[in-house]
């Protein structure tokens, strides 16, 4: 009998609940699970999650990608031979002080519109707005795990972010304009998560996490 596969790290398996609902497919093969979106600029709903030792089912999960006609992009823990493309501090936030200039509000989905252009223009791609607005409405009408808020200066909106119900509270797809709105958008999303809640911060965020995770996306040669 075949031994089983190798699980992802939890880490990364946390990542793959999260982001899940909102990918096209799902495909598990040798221990690493593939999301495929075609057509959606998100790094998390287009690669391929990576158990530790994945010397293996690389070659393999390369040709999968190559064979999709989509950038043979992977998510690991540990060091994989390309092009770093990012990498994530995955771990719990806790609240930190917050001197009150930045307003957090939760929005229903009739504002999915405005949040995707703010989550689409903090990471320099505003032209995705509408495309990620279109995305996100369908696995998100009617489903009572996701919140989204968003975050103003002034009456401006300068923040988004999607909590999700996960393991006591998860957001790990966010962004802000101005990085005075990074603590107060994770402190609301805290409260949510009824005093903590765990979250993906940019590896050179100032921002402390607790046991956190470093997680790299590297793009195969």
């Amino acid at each position: 009998m075949p031994s089983p596969p190798p699980p992802l790290p939890p880490v990364l398996a946390e990542l793959v609940a999260y982001f899940e609902p909102f990918s096209t497919v799902r495909r598990d093969f040798r221990g690493a699970v593939t999301l495929h979106t075609p057509g959606i600029n998100v790094l998390a709903l287009n690669a391929s999650y990576l158990p530790e030792d994945a010397g293996d089912v690389l070659p393999l999960v390369r040709a999968w990608h190559l064979g999709q006609d989509v950038p043979p992009l992977v998510a690991s823990v540990s060091a994989v031979v390309g092009e770093d493309v990012g990498g994530l501090r995955v771990g719990t936030f806790a609240p930190v002080p917050d001197p009150g200039l930045i307003v957090v509000e939760q929005v229903s989905r009739l504002h999915l519109a405005t949040w995707a252009g703010v989550l689409a223009e903090s990471y320099g791609a505003a032209e995705w707005a509408e495309t990620l607005a279109r995305h996100f409405a369908g696995p998100l009408e009617g489903d009572p795990k996701s919140v989204l808020l968003m975050a103003y200066a002034g009456g401006e909106a300068i923040g988004s972010l999607l909590w999700r119900d996960l393991g006591g509270g998860a957001a790990h797809l966010w962004g802000t304009l101005d990085p005075a709105a990074d603590a107060p958008l994770l402190n609301a999303a805290a409260e949510l998560s009824e005093g903590e809640v765990r979250v993906s911060l940019p590896d050179i965020s100032p921002l402390h996490l607790q046991n956190g995770k470093i997680v790299t996306f590297t793009l195969l040669p």
